[in-house]
C-alpha cells in the first residue's frame, strides 16, 4: 500500500461503510496496515465490546511539543436522503468529490496518510502524531479514550489540529452540544375511549412545544458568549420523535431526542432543570390521575464541551502562521477539539471541505481544497523540521 497517493486514499477510506451504527474496524485495520508497510507502529484503543477502535500513531523523534493531526473515522447515515451516485464510491465531477466522508471528514485523514513518507523523509525535530478516533458523530464517544492514551504514550503534544470541515479556514472556537432522550409512558387503551388512558404522544407533543418555547428564549436573550458564533445565540433542536403501535390505540411509548448547541457552561443546566419543572408539575398531575404507572424520564446523553478561544495558544500560532489568517474564526458545530483543550492541549480546527456539506445528500469536497489541505499539512511537516 505504499505509495497511494490523497486521491487514493481517499477512494480507499470512503469505501468503509462506517456508518456510526456500523463498526469501524476495518478502516483501522487498513490504516494500520498502511502505516506498518512504512515502519509505523499503530496503537488501538478498543470500546469495550471490541468492535471500534481509536488508533494512534507517531512519526518523528520521541520529544515533547509536537503536533497531532485528529479526525473521527465515522461518518453520519445516508438513510433516507437522496443521493446521486453511492455514497460509499467517490464520484469525481466538475472539479468535486462527491461520498459520504468526503468533508466530514476522511479526506483530512487521507490526506495525512498520503504524506507519511514525506514527513519520514523530513529531518523531524518535533513529532507529528496521527489521532483518529470512532463515534465523534454520536456524541464524541472515543475521543476520551483516545486523549487518555495519548497523555500515557505520547510524549506532551504541544498543539492539535482537528480537520474538521472548515473550507481550510483556521477556527479557534466553536459551540459545545448536549443530548438527551425524553420517555413519556401513558395507559394504552382503545381509541375510542382516549379519556380511560393517557396518550404518551400528546404529551410528549406538549413537551417537545414547551422545549422550543424554551429555545426561543434562549435566542431571544442570548449570552454575550454566544453573539461570537452564527447563529448569535444558543439553539436547541429536537431531532428523532418515535411512538405508538396504531391509530386505534392511544400510544403507552413515547421518546424523542433533543439537544443543545451552546458555548455557555450554564445554559444545559438551567434550561434542563426549567424543562423537568414543566413535566413534573404540569404534565404529571394530569397524567398520573388517570393512571398512576405514567410517568416521564429525562435521561441525558452525551456532551461535548465547547473549544473556548484561546488566542495565541500554540495551535492557533501554527495554524495562522501557515494560513496567513490574521485571526482564528468561530463555528457553531462542535468536535472533540474542546475535549483536548480540556486535557490541557491546544487545539484549532482547519480542514478541507465547507462545514455546509457535512451529513448533507452529496456531500462534496472541492480538488481545490485537497490540494490546499496537502500544502497546509506539508508546511505542518516543515514546520516540526525547524
Amino acid at each position: 500500500m505504499a505509495g497511494l497517493n490523497a486521491r487514493q486514499l481517499i477512494d480507499r477510506l470512503i469505501a468503509f461503510d462506517t456508518t456510526s451504527a456500523n463498526s469501524n474496524l476495518g478502516l483501522i485495520d487498513f490504516v494500520a496496515d498502511y502505516l506498518d508497510g512504512f515502519g509505523i507502529s499503530a496503537i488501538r484503543i478498543e470500546n469495550d465490546e471490541g468492535t471500534k477502535a481509536n488508533l494512534i500513531a507517531s512519526i518523528g523523534p520521541d520529544e515533547e511539543g509536537g503536533v497531532v493531526l485528529s479526525g473521527h473515522t465515522d461518518v453520519v447515515p445516508v438513510a433516507g436522503q437522496e443521493w446521486d451516485s453511492d455514497p460509499f464510491s467517490v464520484l469525481e465531477r466538475d472539479g468535486l468529490l462527491y461520498g459520504r466522508g468526503t468533508a466530514d471528514m476522511k479526506s483530512f485523514i487521507a490526506i495525512a496518510l498520503a504524506l507519511v513518507p514525506e514527513f519520514q523523509n523530513q529531518p523531524l525535530k518535533k513529532p507529528i502524531h496521527f489521532a483518529f478516533s470512532y463515534d465523534e458523530e454520536i456524541g464524541c464517544l472515543g475521543a476520551p479514550r483516545l486523549i487518555e492514551r495519548i497523555a500515557e504514550v505520547c510524549p506532551r503534544p504541544a498543539s492539535v489540529i482537528v480537520g474538521e470541515p472548515t473550507d481550510m479556514r483556521v477556527v479557534g472556537a466553536h459551540r459545545g452540544a448536549a443530548q438527551f432522550s425524553t420517555k413519556v409512558t401513558g395507559r394504552p387503551v382503545h381509541s375510542s375511549q382516549p379519556a380511560r388512558g393517557v396518550n404518551a404522544i400528546e404529551i410528549a407533543a406538549e413537551c417537545i412545544s414547551h422545549l422550543y418555547k424554551l429555545g426561543r428564549e434562549l435566542r431571544d436573550n442570548p449570552e454575550p458568549v454566544e453573539q461570537l458564533f452564527d447563529p448569535p445565540f444558543a439553539t436547541l433542536s429536537v431531532g428523532v420523535i418515535e411512538g405508538g403501535t396504531a391509530t386505534n390505540i392511544i400510544a403507552e411509548h413515547c421518546r424523542f431526542n433533543w439537544g443543545f448547541r451552546t458555548s455557555h457552561p450554564d445554559t444545559v443546566d438551567q434550561t434542563v432543570e426549567r424543562f423537568k419543572a414543566f413535566t413534573r408539575d404540569e404534565c404529571l398531575p394530569a397524567m398520573q390521575a388517570t393512571a398512576p404507572e405514567a410517568g416521564i424520564e429525562v435521561v441525558r446523553g452525551a456532551r461535548v464541551p465547547p473549544l473556548v478561544p484561546d488566542e495565541g495558544s500554540a495551535a492557533e500560532r501554527l495554524a495562522l502562521s501557515i494560513t496567513g489568517q490574521n485571526a482564528a474564526e468561530t463555528i457553531a458545530l462542535a468536535s472533540e477539539a474542546g475535549m483536548f483543550q480540556n486535557a490541557g492541549i491546544p487545539a484549532v480546527l482547519c480542514g478541507p471541505g465547507s462545514p455546509t456539506q457535512a451529513h448533507q445528500a452529496n456531500e462534496h469536497v472541492p480538488m481545490s481544497d485537497i490540494v490546499a489541505c496537502e500544502d497546509f499539512l506539508r508546511k505542518v511537516g516543515a514546520w516540526a523540521s525547524i
